[in-house]
């Protein structure tokens, strides 16, 4: 069976590896193009593209999907079945190629969480569950006929780097079972039921949306960190001496104290930091701010015993 592998980050390229481990051929890799990253601009290389390195695998690279020539180039191949795991939207010309059908491995169940930042979504959200889903692509987002789901449970702390690595290690039996499937002609579609079950998105995450906003309660704060964490980072800023300091809070739990105080206010107290949102206080763990590396907040008040002093913003 000739099949393709389309995706760019480590939660694809993880996927590709087992893939490859199991023995299967992959036709041809596509992942986004190389592009520069971080302060100094070095050209960074996509996951998936460096284990296709790795294997000698056949690779491209489009800027745009719908250019002619990789239109043909791809068509050519004659497909038989395509995967796609974290990756754009393919236009009818790439997902109707492939014989037996292109699937994605999204990181939901299924009608819940379409969208960029499944992950993320379902502990912002305070869910107990998540999976993933294998389902046929069609002309929208996350609309396609399901094929196989995994469940697992979201345990009370848990983050968006031990969700992902759970749903991660969920996606690679299903990847498998989803292609012997559609190989042999065992598996039966479904529509994505959205009369019994509530359709959710998981928009892409943005500065606003990652913001840790004073009218927040405590608790949603804390699962905002959480989700966040170990990326994009939950953040805001502190004010402090006439300075505004960008920070982010990468560990925190919401907690109560037997004090009341105005909206962003930080108290410091037995080597503790807390900073009061809308209901409650959160109590910060660890933090980093601007310029600096990530500390514990017991190192910090260390080095700075006037943080009292500062408010979030």
């Amino acid at each position: 069976m000739k099949i393709a592998f389309f995706g760019t980050p480590y939660f694809a390229a993880a996927q590709l590896e087992h893939l490859i481990d199991e023995g299967f051929q992959i036709s041809v890799v596509v992942t986004a193009p190389d592009k520069p990253a971080g302060r100094g601009r070095k050209i960074n290389q996509s996951a998936v593209k460096e284990v296709a390195l790795k294997n000698g695998l056949n690779l491209l690279q489009p800027t745009n999907l719908k250019e002619v020539d990789f239109v043909d180039q791809y068509q050519s191949l004659e497909i038989d079945i395509a995967v796609v795991v974290a990756f754009r939207m393919l236009p009818e010309s790439i997902w109707k190629a492939a014989k037996l059908g292109t699937f994605n491995l999204h990181a939901s169940i299924l009608p819940s969480y379409r969208g960029a930042a499944p992950i993320q979504w379902a502990i912002i959200n305070n869910e107990s569950q998540s999976g993933v889903t294998t389902f046929l692509i069609d002309d929208q987002i996350d609309t396609g006929n399901i094929l196989l789901q995994a469940r697992c449970e979201i345990h009370k702390e848990e983050t968006g780097r031990s969700l992902h690595d759970k749903l991660l290690a969920l996606g690679k039996p299903l990847i498998v079972e989803t292609i012997q499937g559609l190989i042999g002609g065992k598996i039966k579609t479904r529509n994505q039921d959205e009369s019994s079950v509530a359709v959710s998105y998981a928009p892409k995450l943005n500065k606003e949306n990652t913001h840790l906003h004073l009218e927040l309660k405590a608790l949603e704060a804390e699962l905002l960190v959480r989700a966040l964490n170990p990326f994009p980072g939950a953040h805001g800023q502190i004010q402090m001496d006439q300075k505004l300091i960008g920070t982010k809070i990468w560990k925190a739990k919401a907690t109560r104290l037997d004090h009341d105080d105005h909206l962003g206010m930080i108290r410091v107290i037995d080597r503790s930091l807390f900073i009061r949102f809308k209901n409650s206080w959160l109590e910060v763990i660890e933090w980093q701010l601007e310029g600096k590396k990530r500390m514990l907040i017991r190192d910090f008040l260390n080095g700075n015993p006037n943080i009292h002093r500062a408010k979030w913003q």
